[in-house]
């Protein structure tokens, strides 16, 4: 039996050497896996827009809360004053423009009477001048006396007068209606100040009630009811639950043939079990070392060539097995297939579709 098994032994390897071989030659080699991953999701830090003392907590951690939901109310007795005293001047500044607009009315009135009085005072000048014209031949000829031509005379002069007058106060009065005119506009002016004032009293009115923007779960809640808040205080944190994705942090030597578009399997170390079908969705625009907050210099002191890495989005299905237990912040391992064609897309910082090459070793 022991000879045997020894001749069997070189057969057996000689099988799984050629197995081996096959499956590295039509699949391994076109594998780029990494356990450098994560699971992420697009968490909402919820802060005040302005400063005042939580009165009322309507939520509690783990919370499933929709959009909309009202998550925090802040004190509003301050703001609700400076809403009325807001509404109040907008009241005064609207009667005051009703005020100006009357007395525009009022000026249009007046110059049309002015107008009147000057058309008035040309047939008085007409008339007195006729008159004149007749009371001189009347006294050459010794029918009228000269005194009633000196009163013609003087009738004429006090017409030209009353004339000039009417004129003069057809022209005060038109320019009383631009003054008015601008003093209008100013209060129109002031009044649109007034309102965008009570806008901005109601905008912070309505800041004091603080809503769910998204649909998610609450988690890491800070805010407390008596506490004083200010504008960016982080009061919690709202998870868009299941809304994930993974961020795989590939070697720069593993994204030769890796293309948005590709197939990835993505296993996930608290659910060892199972394999979530995802899908490459995009790349960073640069490596995770660009972005620390102290990036490298290698163009000081001595250097020494490390492979980077590239954050590489993978979206993960929403009506996948796991995607009501998925956590942002698990730890799982992603195996993208390069075999499969990319699409053609500068989304992802790479574009191209991928041909079925041997990828780079990992």
């Amino acid at each position: 039996m022991r000879k045997k098994l020894l001749m069997l032994l070189p057969v057996v390897l000689l099988a799984a050497g050629i197995y081996g071989g096959l499956q590295w030659w039509r699949v391994w080699r076109f594998q780029q896996s990494t356990d450098d991953a994560y699971v992420e999701s697009d968490i909402s830090l919820i802060s005040p827009k302005i400063e005042g003392y939580i009165k009322d907590v309507e939520v509690e951690d783990n919370q499933h809360v929709k959009a909309g939901q009202v998550l925090f109310v802040i004190d509003d007795s301050d703001f609700a004053a400076k809403v009325a005293q807001a509404q109040a001047a907008v009241d005064a500044e609207v009667a005051s423009v009703a005020t100006f607009e009357t007395r525009h009315d009022q000026q249009l009135a007046m110059i049309n009477q002015a107008t009147a009085e000057v058309e008035s005072a040309k047939a008085e000048v007409e008339r007195a001048d006729l008159d004149q014209k007749r009371y001189v031949s009347l006294v050459a000829s010794d029918v009228a006396t000269k005194q009633r031509y000196e009163t013609a005379e003087a009738d004429a002069t006090k017409a030209s007068a009353n004339l000039v007058r009417a004129q003069a106060a057809l022209e005060a009065a038109k320019q009383q209606l631009a003054v008015i005119s601008a003093q209008k506009h100013e209060e129109q002016a002031k009044r649109e100040q007034a309102r965008a004032a009570l806008r901005l009293a109601q905008n912070d009115l309505d800041n004091t009630v603080i809503r769910a923007p998204v649909d998610g779960v609450v988690g890491n809640r800070a805010g407390q009811i008596g506490q004083y808040v200010r504008p960016g205080t982080q009061l919690l944190s709202l998870v868009p639950l299941p809304k994930v994705y993974v961020t795989a942090n590939f070697k720069e030597t593993q994204l030769t043939h890796m293309r948005p578009g590709q197939p990835a399997e993505i296993s996930v170390d608290a659910y060892p079990d199972q394999v979530i079908e995802g899908k490459v969705e995009s790349f960073a625009p640069a490596s995770g070392a660009e972005f620390s907050l102290l990036p490298p210099d290698n163009a000081t002191g001595n250097f020494t060539k490390i492979v980077q890495r590239v954050p590489v989005r993978i979206a993960v299905p929403a009506d996948g097995p796991l995607s009501s237990l998925l956590r942002p912040g698990l730890s799982v391992v992603v195996n993208v297939d390069t075999r499969a064609e990319g699409m053609a897309t500068a989304e992802g910082g790479i574009v191209g579709t991928a041909e079925a090459k041997p990828a780079a070793a990992k």
